[in-house]
């Protein structure tokens, strides 16, 4: 009731006048293309994000090494995210509950707010395994996560990620474990060894 409450508050007063229509996701275009829009949205998301700071820090850089930095992730991406844990195709029960009691334009400025913040790279701590993993990197992944890790609106941002989060992503993908099973992310990783699997950990989180 409190988060409502608040979240409610929030959206009351973004300030940005008329709101805009049709799908979040075209909602999300004319946003990000009109600077006092985004702005507004930017402040709200802000707002909301305080119930999000627990888990996943301030600004969106994780408390925890098992939980998702949010910050520098691309703002469609981060919307079908949350998208997908109100739907069900995302399954982590807390989120799910929290997701849905957030109205649209929470939703947007969330991700409005969470793509503008710096991630902190994780630091080198065995520069040789970070070179292994960039090699290994600049060999499979960067054909969908980018060249420096930034990700996209259909693929995530792994630079700078937290590394216990990103091994147990990895392992499930490659085990096709749990719902985010995916062909492609199975097809890339079924082969990875162990070995491999710390030094790509070790090489993307270290990228800013």
């Amino acid at each position: 009731m409190v988060f409502a409450l608040v979240c409610g508050a929030a959206a009351a007063q973004t300030g940005a006048g008329t709101p805009p229509t049709g799908t979040p996701e075209e909602r999300l275009k004319v946003i990000l293309q009109d600077p006092q829009q985004l702005e507004a949205y930017a402040r709200m998301g802000q707002k909301v994000s305080l119930f999000c700071a627990n888990c996943h820090g301030d600004g969106g850089n994780s408390v925890s090494s098992e939980v998702p930095n949010l910050a520098g992730q691309n703002p469609t991406y981060l919307l079908t995210q949350v998208r997908q844990f109100a739907d069900g195709s995302r399954r982590f029960e807390f989120m799910e509950r929290l997701i849905k009691a957030m109205s649209v334009d929470e939703r947007l400025g969330v991700a409005v707010y969470y793509a503008r913040q710096p991630v902190k790279p994780q630091p080198v701590k065995d520069a040789a395994l970070v070179a292994k993993g960039k090699q290994y990197y600049d060999k499979i992944c960067w054909r969908c996560h980018g060249e420096q890790g930034h990700g996209s609106e259909s693929f995530a941002r792994v630079a700078g990620q937290q590394t216990v989060y990103l091994t147990q992503t990895l392992q499930n993908y490659r085990g096709s474990i749990g719902t985010r099973v995916n062909p492609l992310m199975t097809a890339n990783t079924v082969h990875m060894s162990d070995a491999d699997l710390r030094a790509v950990v070790a090489y993307v989180s270290s990228m800013r």
